[in-house]
């Protein structure tokens, strides 16, 4: 049986952790505004007004989510203290 790990090993999972989250809805995000591009430009059989649509919501996803996921997180530390 492995000794717990102390509290700034826990504290640096959870900030490597909350890093990779970040990361991944970032490229989600990016992943959308390039879908959302391509299907304005007519690569997919959708009204230009679909792709626009996608486009704004992997803006918002890029910029945004991050943010307030952060703020959340934030939220609950202070709570735990």
């Amino acid at each position: 049986m492995s000794p717990s790990p102390s509290p700034r090993q826990q504290a640096e999972v959870q900030a490597r952790n909350r890093f990779i989250v970040i990361t991944a809805l970032r490229f989600g995000g990016v992943g959308l505004v390039m879908l959302g591009f391509a299907i304005a430009r007519g690569a997919f059989d959708l009204p230009w007004i679909v792709g626009a649509g996608v486009a704004l919501v992997g803006f918002l996803d890029f910029f945004f989510v991050p943010w307030l996921l952060a703020r959340q997180w934030k939220k609950q530390d202070a709570r735990r203290r």
